[in-house]
């Protein structure tokens, strides 16, 4: 290892010389404790002293007899002579909790076969990326209530991604975490899969069937804070190593330990992970949880800019997309600190993408408003293009958004049960005719109508009701469409969107306009409870195709399969249901 490169927060491969690794003598173990007094290897029962090494800094022994699968630990003696056992920060394994000891494991013993996907991924700008998010504890379990494998998840989710029209999929976190509701944003082990699923090397069997199947995959990953389990990074040489000493800024909003970004070996610590994760994992992206809370101080914009952090963020970020060409970098970031997806060198962030917070609470907060009270609130859903050229933003459903008493999607729609569902066809069909790359998250797929509950898988029974069948094969068919239709693609050109109608506030109508170098698309709404017919003057309309409408009767609603619109000179009309959108393809 490049010790100064360490030393300064510029290393990526830590992991290749910390923690636990197979050599010809044996296994050799290496932590980095710069305060403790000394450390031991716990081992087979054993406590075994380990040697300073190089600076110091860093302890090693090798062990001729040890084996993959052994649990190991490392006793870290305080100045005082007291102690804490602690896992190891860069082991490649940890037993499942509620155990916690490191597991010696060598990621050698899987082959990739996703070569050609590898060669050939991209970031996306220019093609469809819509993802499904999803939590593997919950999105299904076993007939015993249990855990699926890895590689069991593999063969029921390759299918359904495809039936379904997603092309990425993005797994919550799966650094290994002690507790399970905290959905895996509290880690202890940044090198770890978790075990909750099985072993690292299922893990990778998941993601290369993925991507033998055309389907990339999307990490969640937390580089902003950590959980407060003594056995975990907590005090680890017996002083706040990878915290902050000051509980003002060291303790984050839930409890847990912030990562002090100012010191180099923390950076060089985050930035190996995420390298790794990138490279050994071939996972295709990271969307990196909280980056408010890197870009301000708690993330508050009152207590000013975090420099130390943005810093860290910006080298972590290029050194990335140096290391692992094609990927994609996302930031879940709710602020308006600007250049968040502009380049470092350019003065940005390094971001690829940045999720639009602001036009998802927008568009939620006006389908929950009454139809009758949507011509005042009608500019919420047109307000989000006045600022979508400032980042290359993604359309988020999230997790966040069906949990906590907030409801779930489709719950949230206005007015009774039977209501609810042709809005949120419509909505679905806005989301994908507005420019941003798409996320829904498991369960909007089935207009699942109770929140997300960690402990419990979704509610596919809801299939067998013909309103939540119908909302998944409505769902499949447009995010299929999107998938298909070049002018739903090219997001961060303006001369792509183009506001066909925004001015019937009294109609709750609008109109958009996409466009291609090969097609131009139309889509229509009417977001009232009432039928319209609604004239648009297109002047250069003069065939029109039909592509979908969210009021079809195998969607349950009212419509057949047919014409709602006629073409004449100077322009289009529609007979628009209630609660309805239509998408075509013109001329």
């Amino acid at each position: 290892m490049d010790f100064y490169s360490f030393y300064k927060g510029h290393n990526f491969d830590a992991h290749e010389y910390l923690g636990a690794h197979r050599t010809e003598n044996g296994v050799t173990f290496r932590t980095f404790a710069p305060s403790a007094s000394g450390v031991s290897l716990l081992l087979c029962g054993s406590e075994i002293p380990m040697c300073k090494t190089y600076d110091g800094n860093f302890y090693e022994v090798t062990i001729d007899y040890a084996k993959c699968g052994d649990t190991y630990e490392y006793r870290i003696y305080r100045r005082d002579n007291t102690y804490t056992d602690h896992s190891d920060p860069y082991a490649f394994q940890t037993e499942l909790r509620p155990s916690h000891k490191s597991v010696i494991c060598d990621l050698s013993d899987y082959n990739f076969c996703d070569v050609k996907w590898m060669k050939s991924r991209t970031d996306c700008k220019n093609k469809p990326l819509n993802i499904y998010e999803m939590h593997l504890g919950s999105w299904r379990k076993t007939g015993d209530d249990e855990f699926y494998n890895y590689r069991e998840i593999a063969d029921l989710l390759v299918p359904y991604i495809k039936q379904s029209g997603y092309n990425y999929v993005e797994f919550m976190p799966v650094c290994e975490y002690p507790c399970d509701e905290s959905w895996g944003y509290q880690n202890t082990g940044f090198f770890s899969a978790t075990s909750r699923y099985g072993k690292p090397t299922d893990l990778m069997y998941l993601v290369d069937t993925l991507h033998q199947n055309g389907i990339g995959v999307i990490l969640d990953f937390v580089p902003v804070h950590f959980a407060v389990d003594e056995y975990g990074l907590s005090k680890y040489d017996g002083t706040a190593l990878y915290e902050y000493p000051n509980s003002a800024v060291g303790v984050s909003e839930w409890g847990s330990y912030n990562f002090m970004h100012s010191r180099g070996e923390v950076r060089s610590f985050l930035q190996s992970s995420a390298n790794f994760w990138l490279s050994k994992f071939h996972f295709d992206g990271l969307r990196m949880d909280a980056i408010s809370r890197i870009i301000y101080w708690q993330g508050d914009s009152n207590r000013g800019v975090n420099g130390s952090a943005l810093d860290f963020i910006k080298v972590m970020n290029r050194g990335i997309k140096q290391r692992n060409p094609g990927c994609m970098l996302i930031a879940e970031d709710s602020t308006n600190y600007p250049n968040v997806t502009k380049p470092v060198d350019m003065g940005g962030l390094g971001f690829d993408y940045k999720w639009d917070m602001g036009w998802m609470h927008d568009t939620l907060d006006y389908f929950r408003t009454a139809p009758w009270l949507r011509s005042e609130n009608y500019h919420k859903l047109t307000f989000s293009m006045m600022y979508f050229y400032n980042e290359n933003y993604l359309l988020p459903f999230s997790h966040d958004e069906v949990v906590h008493g907030k409801a779930a999607i489709t719950q949230k729609m206005n007015g009774q049960y039977e209501e609810k569902f042709p809005q949120a066809r419509a909505m679905y069909l806005y989301m994908m005719a507005h420019p941003g790359k798409k996320l829904n998250f498991m369960g909007n797929e089935i207009a699942q109508l109770r929140e997300w509950d960690e402990k419990r898988q979704q509610d596919w029974d809801l299939r067998k009701y013909p309103l939540h069948d119908s909302f998944y094969c409505f769902m499949t068919d447009l995010n299929k469409l999107y998938l298909e239709h070049s002018a739903l693609h090219n997001d961060y050109s303006p001369d792509n969107f183009e506001w066909a109608d925004c001015h019937s506030e009294e109609d709750r109508v609008y109109a958009i306009l996409r466009k291609s170098g090969t097609e131009k698309l139309l889509a229509v709404f009417n977001f009232d409870g009432a039928e319209k017919r609604y004239a648009l003057k297109l002047c250069d309309i003069t065939i029109a195709r039909l592509l979908l409408n969210t009021d079809f009767e195998k969607y349950s609603g009212k419509s057949k399969e047919q014409d709602n619109f006629t073409v004449s000179n100077g322009g289009i009309e529609f007979d628009l249901a209630p609660f309805s959108g239509v998408l075509l393809e013109i001329e």
